[in-house]
């Protein structure tokens, strides 16, 4: 595979096109023909297995859907614990009360997934991680929240800059719980992306994931994954369940390394959503491989420049750009770098100026920031005044293109 990428790659066999919102797009590479791939046949209406190194998206079904979430919002809830916890700003021994507000919504009254926290107790942090967890307690989701932030409405504020910070477009969150509300929802491409986000920025914190159970007020309550007994290397994550909205899961497992995500959403039974998730992860583990393609500081492409010293600025990524291909024959990528464009100079190196995105066939298999490699300063006032006419004849000639095909 790589044999017939590299090529194209340090050839920089590039064709410009303009699309009519100035992205740039620039065409990489070409392999053999797409290898027939048969892939799973699951009953979920919504579903997405994403490869944890390289971000690579194996497989999706309405990954972009937004769907009421159930407990598999908890997600956002330990994203933004676990943030308060390693910037310095809460400690696992710090306690926290239970009110009255988070015993009756997520306690025993309630009749939901619980921890069993006794109203007016006080619980460590750490107590209270595990019992959102292991048994997914929506009352102890609730005194994290109210703890760390007052009130849970409060909370939700600081759940909703995380998924922004984090680029989830089709999430929003209005309680620490999952509980139902018609307001809250999220797509399995988002809470794939929250899982990689804490396992790859809180590891000693995700280990809790895989805890097999947990013991509150002399009640034992097993861990609610279903992945985690099935001999997959599943080492974490959660489930969720709302009338609306169906039966959901989020899991992650490991086998000689290579670690992958699945999302679940829309379900129709406990059965069916494990099923379907262990379908995944197994074909997924048998049918590809990781290879790289780029090493980190290597040159992948250049952007187009108006006004600078040269026409273009030479692009690298910061980290090791990998794809996930088919073990057995030969798969189809196409990769593009796409950027708003041109880009004024001057130009500073390290700056995030484009993405690379991977494509099998129709599907986006990876998406990575591109930065400028080296800095680029602005031209003298000759090519300003050249690179100005030039983008000022494109942009009539798109006018008049867009005008004709409207």
């Amino acid at each position: 595979m790589l044999r017939i990428i590299r090529p194209y790659l340090n050839a920089f066999a590039v064709r410009r096109a303009y699309a009519p919102l100035l992205a740039a797009t620039f065409v990489l590479l070409a392999a053999g023909p797409l290898a027939a791939q048969t892939q799973p046949d699951i009953a979920a209406p919504q579903a997405i297995l994403m490869d944890f190194e390289s971000g690579s998206v194996l497989f999706e079904r309405a990954a972009d859907t937004s769907s009421p979430p159930a407990s598999i919002a908890k997600l956002m809830t330990m994203a933004v614990v676990f943030r308060e916890i390693s910037e310095g700003r809460l400690s696992q021994d710090q306690e926290f009360k239970v009110s009255e507000y988070a015993w009756r919504r997520g306690g025993a009254p309630s009749g939901g997934a619980t921890m069993f926290a006794a109203v007016n107790s006080q619980i460590k942090v750490s107590d209270l991680l595990r019992g959102a967890i292991v048994p997914s307690g929506n009352d102890a989701a609730i005194v994290l929240a109210e703890g760390i932030s007052g009130n849970e409405l409060a909370f939700t504020v600081k759940m909703n800059a995380e998924a922004k910070r984090l680029g989830l477009s089709g999430s929003t969150f209005v309680n620490a719980s999952g509980l139902a509300d018609p307001d809250q929802k999220t797509t399995p491409r988002d809470m794939a992306k929250t899982a990689m986000h804490i396992i790859a920025d809180y590891p000693e914190l995700y280990r809790i994931y895989s805890e097999p159970d947990f013991l509150w007020n002399k009640i034992r309550q097993s861990n609610r994954n279903p992945l985690l007994g099935m001999s997959l290397g599943a080492d974490g994550f959660v489930t969720g369940y709302q009338k609306e909205g169906g039966f959901n899961l989020v899991g992650s497992a490991i086998q000689n390394g290579q670690r992958l995500i699945v999302v679940i959403m829309g379900s129709k039974s406990e059965k069916e959503r494990a099923e379907d998730a262990r379908k995944l992860l197994e074909w997924g583990f048998r049918s590809f491989e990781s290879k790289l393609l780029f090493e980190p500081g290597q040159i992948v492409g250049e952007a187009t420049l108006y006004g600078g010293e040269r026409g273009g600025a030479p692009l690298t990524s910061t980290t090791p750009v990998r794809v996930l291909i088919a073990r057995n024959g030969d798969d189809k990528l196409v990769a593009r770098i796409r950027f708003e464009g041109p880009i004024r100079a001057p130009v500073e190196k390290g700056a995030e100026i484009a993405r690379l995105f991977v494509y099998r066939g129709e599907q986006i298999a990876l998406d990575v920031p591109l930065v400028a490699a080296e800095s680029v300063p602005e031209g003298p006032l000759w090519r300003r005044a050249m690179d100005g006419a030039y983008e000022l004849v494109v942009s009539l000639l798109r006018q008049g293109y867009a005008k004709l095909t409207g």
